[in-house]
This record gives C-alpha cells, structure tokens and sequence, in this order.
C-alpha cells in the first residue's frame, strides 16, 4: 500500500476546516479523499492547541540522560584477574 505525501499547506487548510469551519472530520475526509486517520494527526499537529503542545513536550524532555544502571547492581562489568 503506498502512502501519498501531502504539501504543509494542504494539511493546514485541511485542519482548519474541522477547527475553524466547524465541518466534520468525516465530511472533510471524503470530499479531501484523505483518511480520518490523517485528518485527525493534522488536527492534532496544526490545530489550535498544536502550540501549547510543542511548549510541554518540550518541557518534558530531560536536560541531561543518566545511564541505565537497571540490573547491573554492584557488580563490575569487567573482571580482571
């Protein structure tokens, strides 16, 4: 099954139409011949809420990666004799 890729500006219009138009996401998927799955991806991505979003994943994400110490205890990866 091939995907079709879509230009930014198609997506942002198609989402505008369920968020600012009031259209549902049905109705804008079978006159975009697009899937709801997508439609709803796009909302999700452009929409409204799409900045605020961005804001808290971003806040989200550690400023510093500590390594995986889970299973290791206090044994020593390496042993010399």
């Amino acid at each position: 099954m091939s995907s079709k890729r879509y230009p930014e500006e198609f997506k942002i219009e198609a989402a505008r139409q369920i968020v600012d138009r009031g259209y549902s996401v049905a109705e804008v998927a079978d006159r975009l011949g697009v899937t709801t799955h997508s439609l709803y991806d796009w909302k999700k991505k452009y929409g409204p809420d799409a900045a605020s979003q961005q804001a808290t994943s971003d806040s989200r994400q550690p400023t510093a990666r500590l390594p995986n110490l889970r299973g290791r205890g206090n044994r020593p990866s390496v042993i010399n004799w």
